[in-house]
Parts: structure tokens; C-alpha cells; sequence
């Protein structure tokens, strides 16, 4: 009888982590519909493409060099290089390259403080663009960005994430990881939400904001993700993050793990803080309106947590079935599913890989082989990175060293 009792009591514990990971599973499949690509027009709105750089001097020329080199009437865009506490030649190289600078009045801490102060300064002395394009330094960007946002803008979007590539998936085991996972974002994410109406997320960098959004609230963030809260305000205010996939942005990937790690650690703090501050606002607000983006926003928030929660779960319950084992001599048809399940989530992750890279019209020799077999590493990782995050989260927004000074003709090449 109590043996019963705390098989039920396990299984009950686990249904909200089995709908959670149902949800998305359903959100997954969505990833298979077709995108609808927006009807082709001519040049109309004008552009200001601009880079929050810090020290950044070794990649900042290639990414203007192909802002520069865009299928776009060169009158209706203008880089901006915003550098914020350089200590190296960012500034000259980004005058060489042909970029505008502009120079923040006060110390800033982070990218989206950098963003804020220059957004408040354009709107009151040069308010002559129609959206913003937010790069990061290290980026190369395809010809056609610019041309696909304006599509989008015509059509009526106001905020929209084009695709986010990799410029390195090959260096090593870490940046072919982080690669698969923003292809596994790009599809079962983005596509996936915004095929059937919802909201895509921003990405960081590869990202559009008209002008009218802007002027709407500024660019006001505090938490350590910039792109997740914006996201956040916008789906609060009723708008939505388009998708606009061929709008094609190369990023550059951590080739090292502490890096990441580092990396990731801000993200996680980032989206924990924005679970705190919104998730509250986000429940009022699906309760009064039943707008499902609140209440899918709420989920996307909680992932760290719920990763927490989860691995907790997984843990205690495998501790308790093997504690029935040797307290009855009884092997569990549950202990044998939990070594199944477990041993079995390790080998499908391999196989998932490699589908990612195909479907996303990659080819296999162009990934670091070793990511194939570490990405469940990868994202178990996460687990620890959150608790970090959780009872010793990061304060201050810290810079990744960027090194890959390739050109989008290299890049191109080594693709082929």
C-alpha cells in the first residue's frame, strides 16, 4: 500500500513537468510548417544599422564592410558604431571602414544601455530613420538583410528577427553546439511560433525595430538580457516579433567552454530576471485579455527554472525507485523506464543533431564532429549553470573576446 502510494505521489509530481515538456514538443512540430515569405517590393524605408562595440577593433571592419556591401540604395542606410569603454582601436577602425560613431555621454554598463542613451539622442537630434537594425560586432551580414526587412516592414511588421547563422561551427566542440542550438531555435522556435500567429523572440543581433515602436516607451531594459525583455515589453504593449528568415546574420560562437559558460551564464541570469520582474504583469495581463503571448511569454521565461525543477525531480525520483528496490527486492517497472528513458535521451540526442543540420540545409562536414555527440552535454550543462544563477547570479554585463576576422568571402568559401 505505501509503495503504491509513492509511485502515485512520484507520477503526480511529474505531470506539470511532463505538460511543460509537452507544450513545447507541440510548439516544436509547428517548426515543420512552411514559412510564408513576404511579397518583394522596392526600397522604401530608411535604415540606421547599428553596433554596440566594446574593444572590438579585430572583427568590427568586416561586419561594416558588409553592411556597406548591401542590395540596398546606399541613401537610405547609415552604420552606427557605438563604442563603449574601448581600451583598443574600435573607433578608428570603425571611421576607416565607413561607419558613424557615436559617443555615449555617460558610463554605460551594458549593450542595452549603450542602446538606450543613442535611440533617446537620435529621436531628439536626427529623427530621420524608419526602424533600427541592432548587429553585434563580431556579425557578418548577408547582402539581402536589408531588402528582407524592408519586405517585412512593408507588409506591416514593426519588429522582426532574421535568421541567426554561425560564422564558426567547425573551430570546436562548443561553437558547433551553440550553432546546432540557435538552427534548433531559428526552426522550432521562431518559425514555429510565428507560423501560427505568436510571437518569435528576439536574438540578440540579426534584429529590426521600427522607429514608431520606439518612440513608444524607448529602449528601457535592465536586466542583462536586452533582447529577451524588449521581447518581453513588446508582447505586453500587443505587438508581436516577426520572422524573417531571409534576413541572414553569421554570429560568431564561443570556442572555448569556460567562454560559454560565461556566456550562458548571463543569459540565464538575464531570463531569471526578467521572470521575476514580468512573469507577475504577464498573468494579470493573459487574465484580463487571454492573449495566449502573454501567457506563452510566461513559459518561455520560466525555462531555467524549470530546468531546475525538472533535474531536481529526475534526480529524487531515481534515488527514491532505487530505494524501493533494495528495500523490497522488487524491480520497478518505473526504475527501468527512468534507465531507459535516460540512457536512450543520451543516443537520441546524437541522431537530433544531425537532423538539425540537415534540415537546416547545413552540411554535416561543416560541423566540429564532436558536437554530435556532446550536445546533450551541451544543454545538461544548463542545469548547473542555472542553480548558479539562481543563488550567485552575475551583476555586471561582461564582454566575449571575439577573434574570427573573416570576411563573408572566406566565410562563403569555407561553406562551400
Amino acid at each position: 500500500m505505501v509503495v503504491n502510494t509513492i509511485y502515485i505521489l512520484l507520477f503526480a509530481l511529474g505531470v506539470p513537468f511532463f505538460a511543460y515538456g509537452l507544450y513545447y514538443l507541440f510548439i516544436g512540430f509547428l517548426g515543420f510548417r512552411k514559412h510564408n515569405k513576404f511579397p518583394q517590393v522596392a526600397p522604401k524605408n530608411r535604415f540606421a544599422a547599428v553596433i554596440a562595440a566594446r574593444n572590438e577593433g579585430v572583427v568590427i571592419g568586416n561586419l561594416i564592410d558588409t553592411l556597406k556591401s548591401q542590395n540596398y540604395p546606399e541613401e537610405l542606410l547609415d552604420v552606427y558604431v557605438l563604442p563603449n569603454n574601448c581600451t583598443d582601436n574600435t573607433e578608428e577602425v570603425s571611421l576607416e571602414h565607413g561607419a558613424k560613431v557615436f559617443h555615449c555621454s555617460s558610463k554605460v554598463h551594458s549593450k542595452g544601455a549603450a542602446l538606450e542613451e543613442f535611440f533617446d539622442d537620435t529621436f531628439a537630434n536626427n529623427d530621420v530613420y524608419d526602424a533600427f537594425c541592432i548587429f553585434d560586432a563580431d556579425n557578418l551580414v548577408d547582402p539581402g538583410f536589408f531588402i528582407a526587412m524592408n519586405n517585412a516592414m512593408c507588409s506591416g511588421e514593426t519588429i522582426a528577427q532574421g535568421y541567426r547563422d554561425s560564422k564558426n561551427p567547425a573551430d570546436s566542440w562548443i561553437s558547433g553546439c551553440q550553432s546546432i542550438f540557435y538552427w534548433t531555435l531559428n526552426r522550432f522556435l521562431n518559425l514555429a511560433r510565428y507560423s501560427v500567429g505568436m510571437s518569435a523572440a528576439l536574438n540578440g543581433t540579426g534584429f529590426m525595430v521600427a522607429a514608431s515602436i520606439l518612440k513608444d516607451g524607448g529602449f528601457r531594459t535592465f536586466s542583462l538580457t536586452e533582447d529577451i525583455e524588449f521581447t518581453t515589453q513588446s508582447i505586453m504593449k500587443g505587438h508581436r516579433v516577426a520572422w524573417v528568415p531571409e534576413a541572414l546574420t553569421y554570429d560568431e560562437h564561443p570556442i572555448d567552454f569556460n567562454t560559454s559558460w560565461k556566456q550562458r551564464k548571463r543569459w540565464s541570469t538575464g531570463t531569471i530576471q526578467c521572470f521575476s520582474h514580468y512573469a507577475p504583469l504577464l498573468w494579470q495581463q493573459f487574465k484580463e485579455t487571454k492573449n495566449w503571448c502573454d501567457l506563452d511569454m510566461i513559459l518561455y521565461l520560466f525555462a531555467p527554472l524549470e530546468q531546475i525543477l525538472t533535474a531536481l525531480y529526475s534526480v529524487s525520483t531515481f534515488v527514491v525507485l532505487c530505494l524501493l528496490y533494495v528495500n523490497t527486492q522488487v524491480w520497478s517497472d518505473a526504475l527501468t523506464f527512468a534507465l531507459v528513458f535516460s540512457g536512450g535521451g543520451v543516443l537520441l540526442s546524437f541522431l537530433y543533431t544531425a537532423f538539425v543540420v540537415k534540415l537546416e540545409h547545413h552540411k554535416i562536414k561543416q560541423i566540429k564532429g564532436a558536437s554530435f555527440f556532446s550536445f546533450w552535454f551541451f544543454l545538461f550543462s544548463w542545469v548547473f549553470i542555472n542553480i548558479l544563477c539562481i543563488f550567485k547570479p552575475i551583476t555586471t554585463w561582461e564582454p566575449i573576446e571575439h577573434t574570427q576576422s573573416v570576411n563573408l568571402a572566406q566565410l562563403r568559401r569555407i561553406e562551400d
